[in-house]
């Protein structure tokens, strides 16, 4: 009896520690790894992150959202891993590598001159809607959508090439363990909302 009572009280735990596992996983956070160079400097290519479900997101917060039915080539679940540009509402410019969001300088410190310039070019949301003939063609962020971009620009297929990401697609918003990388590319990642001001 007091054998069954043992294994009764192992599975129990078990069932309990499998349940409390699922609910966490599915309300609080999860790990996840990020492919390609899209992220660098501040993530690299097969970096372990954090996913928070329910964190909220900001200007400035990484996210990793479903492509599939954003971006055309994504004909498959693939997760993308950006940094959030434009909130509903925003108009996104580039001039000469600088980015001005309602017509506001946006300070870029979490990545480097090379990073902001290559590749970047000058752009408005109508313009790229219009050159890349995205699926939802407008001067703002609409309603429920976010406007995103890869920090190594040169390399990243972003909101610039397929337009709007729909807030429904989005999983989560990244940050990056205590225990890895530098204290300056945590900080890139897990605040960096802090520092969305516009420059002086």
């Amino acid at each position: 009896m007091k054998t069954l009572k043992s294994i009764v009280s192992v599975i129990t735990a078990l069932l309990i520690g499998v349940i409390v596992a699922f609910v966490i996983k599915a309300t609080l956070f999860q790990f996840a790894y990020v492919a390609g160079p899209s992220m660098q400097p501040n993530l690299e290519d097969r970096e372990r992150v954090a996913m928070f479900n329910r964190a909220p997101i900001r200007h400035n917060s990484v996210i990793i959202f479903d492509a599939q039915g954003e971006d055309p080539n994504a004909t498959s679940h693939i997760d993308y891993v950006k940094r959030v540009i434009g909130m509903p509402g925003d108009t996104v410019e580039s001039k000469n590598g600088v980015l001005y969001v309602n017509n506001r300088k946006i300070n870029q410190s979490y990545i480097g001159a090379t990073e902001r310039n290559q590749g970047t070019g000058n752009w408005t949301l109508s313009s790229l809607a219009e050159q890349h003939d995205w699926q939802v063609k407008s001067s703002t962020v609409p309603k429920g959508m976010y406007f995103v971009l890869g920090d190594h620009r040169s390399v990243s297929n972003d909101s610039r090439y397929w337009g709007f990401v729909q807030q429904k697609k989005v999983a989560g918003v990244v940050k990056v363990p205590f225990w890895t990388s530098t204290a300056s590319k945590r900080f890139n990642i897990n605040q960096a909302y802090k520092t969305w001001t516009a420059d002086k």
